[in-house]
């Protein structure tokens, strides 16, 4: 989930993002790559793959003779993903890149994933024909990016806190995330892509204990890391308080929704 965008972990975040992340991504991930209808054998790109989430699921799908990528431009990210990811069955290949220049020859997947990242790309347009350049002629390709804020009270939180106790730049960032589905969509028309189709996601989630969890997933995010970056650790802990006073108290299941956008690669 990193591009020349914002989105950029630095120091020991990329290793607290897979830990704390990954209990909100697992039920999406699942979805992403059912979507795509993997088999034995498949080739697959994890665009923005962070430290590997879909990556790793992709590969125990395609199996041993498949094959799985994942680019990234964030290299402390892929650090991450290199480590973690099993040894059951051929390397996943990391390699970092960003999404409008990947360093892949003309259809060379059968299918593209990328899981919360396209929101963040700068160049979304440039970022979906490199997609559609990389995948073959009829190919697969999905997406989830979040959606309907006002759905889910954690996130709701968590922008409030980050309003109140980071910088405008970064709460406006955090708002990107949750407003692209309808950009996809389109992008991916006039992209290469055709069979265009999105649906609403909505997983009802369960964190680990609140206490620990909020601290260290805002601590993972880079709106979190701005707060301490220009506020100081201390901060941060005020802000993860105000979070954790502001969801529904006896309780550490919460919704969260997000948009799977698919498409097929026209033929050439």
């Amino acid at each position: 989930m990193a591009d020349a965008t914002g989105f950029d972990l630095k120091g020991s975040a990329p290793e607290r993002y897979e830990h704390y992340v990954a209990p909100l991504m697992a039920p999406f991930v699942t979805a992403l790559v059912d979507a795509v209808d993997l088999y034995p054998g498949a080739t697959v790109l994890d665009l923005a793959c962070g430290t590997g989430f879909a990556a790793r699921a992709a590969a125990a799908q395609a199996g041993p003779t498949g094959r799985v990528a994942g680019a990234d431009l964030n290299e402390g990210m892929l650090k991450v993903a290199v480590a973690r990811h099993p040894r059951l069955y051929p390397d996943i290949e990391f390699t970092a890149a960003p999404a409008d220049d990947l360093p892949y020859p003309d259809a060379t997947f059968d299918a593209v994933l990328c899981q919360q990242g396209a929101q963040f790309f700068p160049d979304l347009d440039a970022a979906l024909r490199e997609t559609a350049r990389v995948t073959r002629p009829g190919g697969r390709f999905a997406a989830t990016v979040w959606s309907h804020l006002d759905d889910s009270p954690y996130f709701v939180a968590q922008l409030r806190a980050v309003e109140r106790y980071g910088t405008p730049e970064a709460a406006e960032f955090f708002r990107t995330a949750f407003t692209a589905a309808g950009r996809l969509t389109a992008t991916l028309a006039r992209s290469g892509f055709h069979d265009v189709a999105d649906r609403e996601l909505t997983f009802a989630i369960t964190l680990p204990p609140l206490e620990d969890y909020i601290p260290g997933h805002l601590s993972a995010i880079p709106w979190g890391q701005t707060i301490t970056e220009s506020a100081g650790e201390h901060v941060l802990t005020q802000a993860a308080d105000t979070i954790r006073t502001a969801l529904p108290a006896g309780t550490t299941t919460f919704p969260f929704s997000a948009t799977l956008v698919t498409a097929a690669r026209r033929p050439r």
